[in-house]
């Protein structure tokens, strides 16, 4: 991609001849939606089938992108990837028998929720389907091992049978790519000596998924730090660790330390003004009228009075929408409040279906979140010289401790640098990341529309606008989207290895996806048990030796 936001592909929708890839969507939610748009507009692929338990859900994605307005043929659409699973191997026997089968599936998109990742990509991983799996990989370290491994059932050092893909998608923005090439091939500032990155979540978008949401409870999904911003400490790791070249052979420089520290400060009962009483749904609640995580205020009056019924109203009652364009606002908005009057009791349900849903009308001071709204990462970095290879060999997934140091090379000298990373919920800022480099030469100030670049040298500073495309993660969608895309392209059209597309169109590889992965469950370990994790020692204890012995993997 150029500095413009135009990505460089190997062949156009011109040019893909009869042979479009044909992309499955599992989970038809907002990510599902999001990424079938993105493929619909910005791709050549073709979203060919749809597998989402939800009939309405499943019945408007199918109609928007694949069916339109006939009925759904065999093989567009399925109740769960499990019928999917099912159908896909009974069309392949009957391929085998020589009967004519309708089309295959090149490759599938993974949007269902966090905690069922690893179960439906470990499943799908035999049939050797192109898969991107949405952010994160998996819940648990154990998990995303799993998934490691059944990418690569012939061993560690097999080429890969398909390409594979995470939703990272802030690596594929316009403006973090040329964030990369101003930091790492045009080196404005020099050496990289320290970054500062924040995520300012929003406040109510927290209170929406991650206090009343999906993502509230630790015990049901996972920490904050993973849902939330696991591609915020994968961008750390594609500014500081990756090599600059995605397709070299240059090994990447690893951290040495990493800590954390962070809580659930602000959305807990302690903090729950006295003037809300005994109130647990905010329709109810005496303080309604006045406060700035009122239920009927963030939906109703903010979202659906303005017309806008996509994300978040869609995720309250996916009915609405529809409801809205076909009956008006009266009747969109009853309804909408009636799902917002939603409430339990707990002396009088079990917290087994407590858990089971999101609670979108709940008091926020009342709710049984527990996943932490404010938590710092920093990690750092020693001095790499080119003969410091023993360290990078011991701390990669595939190269054993009896392998030959000099199999991995480094191809530069590598100097100390440190990162730290911030997650808030309280910010007027919603998901618009921010930060600062500095380096030998000069300073980088970022946000989610300008990069500044600072020169010591001439005193001077140059203000970069990157392309501003539309869409989710600032054209992030689109460009993992249209990269996925065209790396099935490459291998179903152009014959390319799957490891050249992997790398030239999605420029990550399992292991590093891994890497940036266990970085979240190393820093969820020192936050913790507020200690300092030092990488190497803990990558070769929680990473290597499981997957090198087979042992929980």
């Amino acid at each position: 991609m150029d500095a413009n936001g135009v990505w460089y592909g190997l062949m156009s929708s011109s040019t893909t001849k009869s042979a479009p890839p044909r992309i499955l969507i599992i989970g038809a939610g907002s990510r599902g939606n999001a990424y079938a748009q993105a493929i619909h507009q910005a791709t050549a692929g073709i979203v060919a089938a749809i597998a989402e338990p939800n009939d309405f859900k499943r019945k408007q994605l199918g109609t928007r992108y694949i069916w339109e307005h006939h009925s759904p043929g065999l093989g567009q659409e399925f109740h769960d990837w499990q019928e999917f699973l099912t159908y896909e191997r009974n069309r392949r026997v009957r391929a085998e028998q020589g009967e004519k089968v309708e089309q295959g599936i090149d490759g599938a998109f993974i949007c269902t929720l966090d905690e069922q990742h690893a179960e439906i990509v470990t499943a799908l991983a035999p049939l050797n389907l192109h898969m991107m799996c949405e952010k994160p990989l998996a819940t648990t370290l154990d998990a995303c091992l799993d998934i490691f491994s059944a990418l690569l059932p012939h061993g560690l050092h097999a080429q890969p049978a398909a390409i594979f893909g995470i939703g990272h998608v802030l690596r594929y923005s316009p403006h973090n790519m040329l964030l990369r090439e101003l930091l790492l091939e045009k080196k404005v500032i020099g050496d990289i000596l320290a970054i500062e990155h924040t995520e300012p979540v929003g406040h109510w978008h927290f209170s929406h998924s991650y206090v009343r949401g999906n993502w509230r409870k630790e015990s049901k999904t996972a920490p904050s730090l993973l849902t939330k911003s696991c591609h915020d400490i994968d961008v750390l790791f594609w500014l500081l660790c990756s090599p600059r070249d995605p397709e070299s052979s240059t090994a990447p420089h690893l951290p040495s330390t990493i800590t954390s520290s962070g809580m659930l400060n602000q959305f807990r009962k302690a903090r729950k003004p006295a003037g809300a009483s005994t109130a647990t749904n905010c329709l109810t609640c005496p303080l309604e009228e006045s406060c700035v995580y009122s239920a009927k205020r963030i939906y109703v009056e903010r979202h659906l009075k303005k017309g806008l019924t996509d994300w978040p109203i869609k995720i309250v009652n996916p009915e609405i929408e529809e409801c809205y364009q076909k009956q008006g606002l009266a009747v969109a908005e009853e309804k909408l409040l009636a799902s917002l009057a939603e409430d339990y009791e707990r002396t009088t349900m079990s917290q087994e279906d407590i858990d089971a849903r999101p609670w979108f009308g709940r008091c926020v001071w009342e709710s049984d979140n527990d996943v932490c709204d404010d938590q710092t990462v920093s990690l750092t970095w020693d001095d790499e010289m080119s003969e410091d290879v023993s360290n990078i060999a011991s701390s990669s997934i595939a190269i054993t401790s009896s392998e030959s140091s000099h199999s991995t090379q480094v191809a530069e000298k590598r100097f100390a640098k440190t990162a730290t990373f911030h997650m808030i919920a309280q910010s007027e800022a919603q998901c618009e990341r921010r930060g600062r480099v500095y380096g030998t030469e000069g300073e980088v100030e970022y946000n989610s529309k300008v990069i500044r670049v600072f020169d010591f040298a001439s005193n001077t500073a140059n203000l970069h606008h990157p392309a501003q495309p539309g869409g989710g993660h600032g054209g992030g969608d689109a460009g993992l989207a249209r990269q996925f895309v065209q790396a099935i392209e490459a291998v179903k059209n152009g014959g390319w290895a799957v490891e050249r597309a992997q790398k030239r169109f999605i420029g990550c590889t399992i292991e590093e996806v891994i890497r940036s992965h266990a970085a979240v469950f190393a820093a969820e370990e020192a936050r913790r048990e507020k200690k300092v994790v030092y990488w190497q020692d803990w990558w070769e204890r929680n990473v290597q030796a499981r997957v090198l012995s087979g042992n929980g993997v």
